[in-house]
């Protein structure tokens, strides 16, 4: 399975921080914001990468990712020249994608949760239709909703309803069956002038291959899009990893978990590390 993370935009929400640079290079606490959808897909097993950029960030993605060889990815890049929706990024992947099945994340949504894997492998191995994840929020209007029949199955999709019909998000991580680029293909530009992924989604619904699953309230899923949802992420992976004595979204350490790369192959990189706590978490919980 491929895998891409949409990073583009202009990330206007966060301006005056984010004119400069990126959004997704932001930080969130201590790691830059694209590590966190990034760990996502290792965890889903997932080392073939496509990263979709701005023009202006090319180049400041390309500088602290590389072609990914030091965590055993594989990365591409490809620019997004026009803002034309989360679904244009199956236009823009249709070669890197082939006859694949893909998962896309957004580069701005954190996940964390105690069987989150597990959850991410299930989806990985199901190739069949299209798998999503609803989660439960005060703020359904922002978001694309579901709603659910009394069995539990998804009935209903919309894109930001002034009046929706439940209170379950779907978040920013997808997975896909090889049919979503020609399902993309299909879809016509939304009043706003994008590619909706609502839409797409609804495609699959309407073939019965769309399957939803619901994330628990004890899991953590942030869009880290406004200032305020990004102190909130910061807050949060600060407060965990201190308490817990983890890192959240440690590529490095995922990366040897998942048998992408081994624990010498690290240490070779070791040497040029700075002594910080991000890096010497890896001395002493990874490599030693």
């Amino acid at each position: 399975m491929k895998g891409i993370i949409l990073a583009g935009g202009a990330g206007t929400r966060l301006y005056p921080a984010s004119l400069p640079i990126s959004k997704i290079l932001l930080p969130i606490y201590d790691k830059p914001m694209i590590y966190y959808p990034l760990s996502v897909l290792m965890q889903a097993g997932v080392n073939d990468i496509l990263i979709i950029t701005n023009p202006e960030d090319d180049t400041n993605f390309k500088k602290l990712l590389g072609n990914g060889s030091q965590w055993g990815l594989r990365l591409s890049y490809k620019i997004q020249y026009e803002k034309r929706g989360i679904a244009d990024a199956f236009l823009l992947g249709e070669d890197f994608i082939g006859q694949d099945g893909c998962v896309l994340i957004l580069g701005d949504n954190v996940f964390y949760g105690a069987d989150l894997e597990q959850r991410l492998l299930q989806a990985t191995q199901n190739r069949q239709g299209a798998h999503v994840f609803a989660y439960e929020v005060p703020d359904p209007q922002r978001f694309g909703v579901v709603a659910f029949d009394g069995q539990g199955k998804a009935f209903s999709l919309e894109e930001k309803p002034q009046t929706p019909k439940s209170n379950f998000a779907v978040t920013g991580l997808y997975f896909y069956d090889h049919q979503v680029v020609s399902y993309a293909k299909s879809l016509r530009p939304s009043a706003r002038g994008e590619l909706e992924i609502t839409d797409l989604n609804k495609l699959y619904l309407q073939q019965g291959q769309l399957h939803v699953h619901r994330l628990p309230q004890d899991f953590v899923w942030l869009d880290t899009g406004t200032h305020e949802s990004v102190f909130a992420a910061s807050e949060f992976v600060k407060t965990y990893q201190e308490s817990h004595h983890l890192q959240i979204a440690c590529l490095e350490e995922i990366a040897v978990q998942k048998n992408f790369i081994t624990a010498s192959k690290l240490k070779e990189c070791a040497a040029a590390w700075p002594a910080n706590s991000y890096y010497n978490y890896i001395r002493e919980n990874v490599l030693n």
